[in-house]
């Protein structure tokens, strides 16, 4: 089967097409800049890239576009070679809990949540009207990045405000990145060779966004990412956690409104705010060996919070088999793991720095007497997408 695994967002398409149950990766891109001057669509297969620019006046267009393409490179005879679509959903609210097939009623479960996620939702929606119109054959299949997280205890996502908030209006821990959360921890699992059920790891999945997850027997039981994508360690441009009373206090000094401090926490924090340099961990780390003191407090700071989350959960679990880093920054940032796996050495973590000198492959790299193993690997949501749509499709 051929599926294709769909990233939608306010102007960007993404796609990977798969052959499954392979898993293997027929094509991949984006169509960039939609309902914008200058739209452009990147194929990549075989090792060669394809860039064309072209006028993409909204979803439908790069839809057919894409289409269209696959088909004139020769990377399907037809688009009836197509069996399955997977579209990517940033928010489930409490309504899903795993992977579904959609329906006119899940459109509208989306839509319903879509104030939990204002920025994605409408735009993972649009990708799947889309597709709905030019597919109308073949079964979608919604995959949301919060569904992992929804096996979490109600001490773990709920917060210490009044309890109506959370009737009324959904207020709690909701966790990101689940899809990549769960895809690390299934094939860590597999590296231990151990039943997932047998299983504490601990994924820090380390992008420009960021966040942490304690997977315990398979489940997530927390994680650090909340009722938003801004809680939790600090990112590329996001604090992470800080006292709310903070918004107030700025609102009143910079004569900001709510909504203009919550755009600087989003924004304009994080490494970039910290270092007054760059949102990008290459750059703090050329800066830092160059002797700039703030890039390198933005970094430290970084680490000491991964470092206190994984501690709390090393609590949380009674224990850990694992810990894995994944994403760009956990894949690629050498230094940034060596500094973490330091913190780390009261829980008997100890890092190979040969093994860790790595960048982008999976591999161990804990010594051998780690009293836990550290990985590095590479994250694949657009797997975790098409293995759900064949196993739905199929259904």
């Amino acid at each position: 089967m051929k599926i294709i695994a769909v990233n939608a967002g306010s102007s960007s398409l993404k796609f990977q097409l798969l052959k499954m149950p392979e898993e293997a990766v027929l094509a991949s891109g984006i169509v960039e800049r939609i309902g914008i001057a200058n739209s452009v669509i990147k194929i990549k297969r075989n090792g060669e890239k394809i860039e064309e620019e072209v006028a993409v006046e909204n979803h439908r267009v790069a839809v057919e576009l894409l289409l269209n393409k696959l088909v004139e490179l020769d990377i399907v005879e037809s688009i009836d070679d197509i069996d399955g679509v997977g579209h990517r959903v940033v928010h489930g609210g409490e309504k899903f809990a795993q992977s579904v097939v959609i329906t006119d009623e899940v459109i509208q479960a989306i839509e319903d949540v879509s104030d939990l996620a204002p920025l994605h939702n409408p735009a993972n929606l649009t990708g799947i009207r889309a597709f709905q119109e030019a597919l109308p054959h073949i079964k979608g299949v919604a995959v949301f990045d919060t569904a992992f997280h929804q096996t979490m205890p109600k001490e773990s996502y709920l917060y210490g405000v009044p309890y109506d908030w959370y009737e009324n209006y959904g207020v709690r821990k909701y966790g990101f990145h689940g899809t990549s959360h769960r895809y690390v921890a299934e094939r860590c699992a597999a590296l231990l060779d151990k039943p997932i059920e047998d299983t504490k790891i601990i994924v820090l999945h380390l992008g420009n966004g960021a966040s942490i997850c304690a997977v315990d027997g398979g489940k997530s039981v927390d994680t650090s990412m909340g009722f938003t994508p801004l809680a939790g360690i600090l990112m590329g441009t996001r604090s992470g956690d800080i006292d709310p009373a903070i918004v107030e206090f700025i609102v009143n000094k910079e004569q900001k409104d709510v909504s203009d401090v919550i755009n600087d926490l989003n924004k304009k924090s994080g490494y970039l705010g910290m270092s007054r340099n760059s949102s990008d961990s290459r750059d703090l780390w050329t800066a830092a060996h160059a002797g700039d003191k703030q890039s390198l407090l933005a970094v430290k700071k970084q680490v000491k919070m991964i470092a206190d989350y994984v501690a709390a959960y090393y609590v949380t679990m009674g224990g850990c088999d694992a810990i894995c880093f994944t994403a760009g920054v956990g894949e690629n940032a050498i230094f940034t793991r060596q500094l973490i796996a330091k913190r780390l050495h009261a829980l008997g973590v100890k890092i190979d720095e040969e093994r860790n000198f790595v960048r982008g492959k999976e591999r161990l790299i804990s010594t051998d007497d780690s009293a836990i193993r550290l990985y590095l690997l590479p994250t694949n949501e657009e797997v975790m997408i098409a293995r759900d749509t064949l196993r739905l499709s199929k259904a």
